[in-house]
C-alpha cells in the first residue's frame, strides 16, 4: 500500500506534467493579445484589450477544456469557419483583466515558455499591470500602451 508520501509525490509529478504540457501547448498554439477597437461608449473613443488565447480545430475542443479546467476561468468560443476547412476552430480565451494579473501572467512567470512568446508575455503583463492601475484611461497612459503593444498613435 503507498504512503500518504507516496500519493503526494505521485500527484506532485502529474501536476508537473500537466504545468510541461500546458507551457509547451500554449507557446505553439497560445497567443498574447493586445488589441485597440473604437467604441464609442469609452471616454476616448477606443478601447483596449488584452486577451490570452488557445486555438485548437474542433476535434481536439477537450484540449481546450482541459487548459479552461487548469485556470479555472475565461471562455470557450467557437470560430465558425466558413472557407475550405471542414470544421470549426474553437479558442479558450481569458479577457477578465483580474483573471489575466492574477492567474495566467504569475503562471507564465513562474513556468517559462520556451518560444518568442516570452517577449509577447512580457509586452502583455506590462499593458495588464498599466490597465490595473488605470493608466489606460488617461491619454498619456493610453499612447503608452499604443506604443509598448507596436501600434501607432491613434
Amino acid at each position: 500500500m503507498a504512503s500518504k508520501n507516496d500519493l503526494g509525490r505521485e500527484n506532485q509529478q502529474e501536476r508537473l506534467k500537466t504545468i510541461g504540457w500546458i507551457v509547451g501547448f500554449v507557446d505553439g498554439e497560445g497567443c498574447f493579445s493586445v488589441s485597440v477597437f473604437k467604441n464609442k461608449t469609452t471616454k476616448n473613443g477606443w478601447q483596449i484589450f488584452p486577451e490570452f488565447v488557445v486555438t485548437q480545430s474542433e476535434r481536439s475542443i477537450s484540449t481546450l477544456q482541459e487548459i479552461k479546467k487548469f485556470f479555472g476561468c475565461g471562455n470557450i468560443f467557437v470560430n465558425h469557419r466558413y472557407d475550405n476547412h471542414n470544421e470549426n476552430l474553437y479558442r479558450y480565451c481569458v479577457r477578465n483583466i483580474h483573471d489575466l494579473k492574477d492567474k495566467i501572467i504569475p503562471f507564465f512567470e513562474s513556468n517559462n515558455l520556451r518560444s518568442a512568446k516570452i517577449k509577447d508575455l512580457n509586452i502583455f503583463k506590462e499593458v495588464v499591470l498599466l490597465m490595473i492601475n488605470k493608466k489606460h484611461l488617461q491619454k498619456e497612459g493610453f499612447d503608452k500602451i499604443l506604443s509598448i503593444a507596436g501600434k501607432r498613435k491613434i
